[in-house]
């Protein structure tokens, strides 16, 4: 989203109804700030190429899901992984899964945000990560090759790489055998909202 008038048009329709979609500034990218208790992350959405995904993500930011959970998942030289858990490690409950996008021609590199799933490729719901360093293994190849169907990616990192390093370099501890990599002193999520993108 570059245009200024696109700009004040979402900025208007936030504040009529608190809530964005994608149809109200027709599909084009849109930008969020990540607040955290490490900084401020801002992201480039991409919602032409991954407009299921994007919509969810807005969905999760529109109803506050975000708000207090934790990176609980940090590998330096790998991702920072978020969106699913609150301090004390409690599961938020989620929507239904999406279907995965990873074959959006969008790949892992440093600095992108795409979504975390289980096993099963269309599983999605509101965890997502940030990729700390090219993952081009986790990117779509094909249906058929008999891999893992990829993880989509959805956005790009604009601002706030020094956090991105910040919160990948913090200590690091495991729970238990299903929660590894968990940071000793929480990251916190404080906000995602929407913003203006840079012109």
């Amino acid at each position: 989203m570059k245009k200024l008038v696109l700009m004040a048009l979402i900025t208007s329709l936030m504040a009529c109804s608190g809530d964005i979609k994608l149809e109200q500034h027709n599909g084009k990218n849109f930008c969020v700030a990540i607040n955290s208790t490490a900084g401020e992350m801002d992201f480039e959405i991409n919602a032409e190429k991954a407009p299921v995904t994007a919509q969810n993500f807005l969905d999760y930011i529109n109803a506050g899901h975000y708000d207090g959970t934790i990176f609980h998942r940090v590998i330096e030289n790998f991702v920072i992984q978020g969106g699913g858990h609150t301090a004390d490690m409690t599961e938020k409950s989620t929507r239904e899964a999406i279907v995965n996008e990873a074959n959006n021609g969008l790949s892992n590199k440093r600095g992108t945000i795409a979504m975390a799933r289980e096993m099963a490729p269309n599983t999605a719901t509101s965890q997502f990560y940030i990729n700390h360093k090219d993952n081009p293994r986790l990117d779509f190849v094909s249906e058929n090759d008999g891999r893992s169907w990829g993880y989509a990616v959805f956005g790009r990192i604009l601002a706030g790489e020094d956090v991105l390093d910040a919160i990948a370099k913090v200590k690091t501890h495991d729970l238990d055998a299903e929660f590894k990599d968990v940071p000793v002193e929480p990251v916190v999520v404080e906000s995602i909202r929407v913003i203006h993108c840079p012109n």
